[in-house]
C-alpha cells in the first residue's frame, strides 16, 4: 500500500515537472509598445501638442498650481496642458498636501507672503476676481489641482492659505470639459480656471481660446471613439437621474448654490 502511494506520488511530481519544464521552454509574448509624445506623455494617437499654441503664451501674471499627489497619477489632467501651454517661469507646480513644505522650493514661500498673490478658492472671504485693479499686478494666481474633496482638504490643511487674499470667479457657463462628471453648475477644470483668470487679470480673451484648444480636442477624440457627454452632478440629481446615493457635502454644496441663484434672480 505505502509501495503503490509513494510510486503515486513519484508519478506526479515527474508529471508536474514536466509540465513546467513545457512552460519554461514557451518563450514570452513581447509587449507591444505604443510611441508615446515626449511632451505630454500620451500615445501618439490620441496626443493633444497639436492643438497647443504655437509659441508658449507668456503673461505678466503667472500662475501656481498646488497640486494634491493623486492628481498626478489621472490619465485625463488639464493641469498638464496649461504647464505646456505656459512658458516654463509663467506656469509652476508643487505637488503635496501640505505648503509650503521643505521639499519646496523657497520661492513658494515667497509666493504665499507676496501681496499680489490671489488664491482662487469659493471662500466666504473671497470677492469676485473682477473687483480686484489691474494695476495691483502682475499676480500670483493660485490654484488648487484636484477633485473638490482634495481641494478642500489642501485649503482646510493650510492655515497659511486663510490668511491670503482669496477670490472666486463668477462664472455663467458650464464646463467644455463634457468627458468628465463635474460636482455642479459652473464647475470648471483647471485649466479653464486658469485660462479663465489670465483672460480677465490680462484683459486678453485669447488666453481662455488659445489654452482651451487642446481641451476640445481630447474631448472631440473622445466622444468619437465611444464616450458619452457627461451632465453634472447637480444636474442629475434635480432631474432625478444620479444613480448614487448624495452625501452630506454635495447636499451642502448644492444648498449654497440654490441660495447663489436665488440672489442673483432677486439682483
Amino acid at each position: 500500500m505505502n509501495n503503490n502511494n509513494n510510486n503515486t506520488l513519484e508519478d506526479i511530481g515527474n508529471l508536474e515537472d514536466e509540465v513546467w519544464n513545457d512552460l519554461l521552454g514557451i518563450p514570452p509574448d513581447i509587449p507591444e509598445h505604443r510611441d508615446v509624445c515626449e511632451k505630454c506623455r500620451r500615445p501618439s494617437s490620441v496626443c493633444w501638442c497639436p492643438h497647443l499654441p504655437l509659441v508658449p503664451l507668456s503673461p505678466k501674471s503667472r500662475v501656481i498650481i498646488l497640486q494634491h499627489p493623486a492628481e498626478e497619477k489621472r490619465c485625463l489632467q488639464t493641469a498638464k496642458m496649461l504647464s505646456l501651454g505656459l512658458a516654463n517661469n509663467k506656469c509652476l507646480v508643487f505637488r503635496g498636501k501640505k505648503f509650503p513644505s521643505p521639499k519646496h522650493d523657497t520661492i513658494l514661500k515667497e509666493i504665499f507672503e507676496d501681496p499680489r498673490s490671489l488664491l482662487l478658492y469659493p471662500s466666504k472671504s473671497s470677492v469676485p476676481l473682477e473687483e480686484i485693479s489691474s494695476e495691483e499686478g502682475p499676480f500670483n494666481l493660485i490654484l488648487l489641482d484636484g477633485t473638490w474633496s482634495q481641494a478642500k482638504a489642501i485649503y482646510a490643511s493650510n492655515s497659511i492659505l486663510h490668511q491670503m487674499r482669496q477670490v472666486k470667479l463668477i462664472t455663467t457657463g458650464n464646463s467644455d470639459y463634457v468627458i468628465r462628471t463635474q460636482p455642479t453648475q459652473g464647475c470648471l477644470s483647471t485649466l479653464e480656471t486658469a485660462a479663465e483668470v489670465l483672460s480677465i487679470v490680462e484683459h486678453d480673451i485669447s488666453f481662455r481660446t488659445q489654452l482651451l484648444k487642446p481641451l476640445h480636442a481630447l474631448c472631440n477624440f473622445q466622444l468619437q471613439n465611444g464616450a458619452v457627454t457627461h451632465q453634472s452632478k447637480e444636474f442629475l440629481i434635480k432631474s432625478n437621474k444620479y444613480p448614487k446615493l448624495i452625501g452630506r457635502r454635495l447636499r451642502k454644496l448644492l444648498r449654497q448654490t440654490d441660495v447663489t441663484e436665488h440672489d442673483s434672480s432677486l439682483n
